[in-house]
């Protein structure tokens, strides 16, 4: 019998925008009911970014597994572990061109690897602009191989009050991309 909770791997990069990892790991927190796992993967330079935007550490208080980014160890370095999905939240230009080439010198790059070979979900939440060729070409290179790319692009239909319900509907609309049921602003519903 399979079992129709997520496992879901999230990586945090050290492109700006920890607020949407932030607001990722509230969300997944929230949607435990559906989630059998969540491993997370942060850069180093992520906890850097993290605590100069955010101006704390609160990555170490969520309730999931942590893995180093050196640790091939980690459950999601395989297929044969059977996560579902991948979100790299926020995901660096860097992250996406490793990625886009192949090339797995990290748990990040080799989970992604790994989702992408197994036909699984790997959502790549960019946060760069502008975009030169070689991230357009990296993007259409992931889209190719199956991954999606949802750029960090909040929307304004919802009239959100202030900069954190901005950025909770990028988190809303890559919860919608994995398959999570949720309750969110949906374009023209009263």
């Amino acid at each position: 019998m399979q079992n129709d909770k997520h496992k879901i791997v999230v990586a945090i990069t050290g492109a700006s925008g920890s607020l949407y990892a932030f607001l990722l790991l509230k969300k997944l927190e929230q949607l435990k009911e559906q989630v059998q796992d969540v491993g997370i993967v942060m850069s180093d330079n992520a906890k850097t970014v993290w605590q100069h935007e955010l101006q704390e550490k609160s990555y170490e208080k969520f309730p999931f597994s942590f893995y180093n980014n050196s640790d091939f160890h980690a459950p999601f370095a395989s297929g044969s572990a059977r996560y579902n999905t991948m979100i790299i939240c926020p995901c660096s230009m860097g992250t996406m061109g490793r990625i886009a080439s192949g090339i797995s010198s990290d748990l990040i790059s080799r989970a992604a690897d790994v989702m992408l070979k197994e036909r699984r979900k790997l959502i790549l939440v960019t946060r760069d602009t502008p975009l030169n060729l070689i991230h357009i070409n990296n993007m259409k290179t992931i889209t190719e191989a199956g991954g999606i790319i949802c750029p960090a692009s909040p929307s304004f239909y919802s009239r959100p009050a202030d900069i954190t319900a901005l950025a909770q509907t990028v988190i809303d609309r890559v919860i919608d991309l994995t398959g999570f049921s949720h309750d969110t602003f949906r374009w023209n519903e009263k």
